[in-house]
């Protein structure tokens, strides 16, 4: 069976999009659909490999998800990408600064997202 991965997004679209990717990929999906159910999903699954994440949702943003998932000492070293139509300079600094390890602008391309999960997974 195959790493475990959430996927936090508020549009069921992108989860599906996200869902059916990664499940070809080989790897096994839990989706949130903003971050307060984001952390919700991780409190659940204590074997979730990485975190893909939107920016923009309500309740509770991807940025402030991973400050909190980052506060826990537990998720210190889970990787978390954020999965965005944001580009900006600024909003990029502010994830890597909260504890993000990457930025995949959307639309993804399956492969670049594959490769992606599959490097900071150790799954590759």
């Amino acid at each position: 069976m195959g790493k475990k991965i959430l996927i936090v997004d508020d549009s069921r679209t992108i989860r599906q999009q996200v869902s059916f990717t990664l499940t070809k990929g080989g790897f096994v999906v839990v989706e949130a659909e903003d971050g307060k159910d984001g952390i919700v999903k991780l409190s659940q699954n204590d074997d979730v490999a990485m975190i893909i994440s939107d920016v923009n949702m309500p309740n509770m943003n991807g940025l402030e998800m991973v400050e909190a998932i980052k506060a826990d000492a537990k998720h210190k070293a889970l990787p978390i990408v954020m999965l965005t139509t944001e580009g900006s300079g600024e909003l990029i600094e502010r994830a890597k600064a909260a504890g993000a390890r990457g930025w995949i602008v959307k639309p993804f391309k399956p492969d670049q997202l594959i490769a992606a999960v599959n490097k900071l997974t150790g799954a590759a």
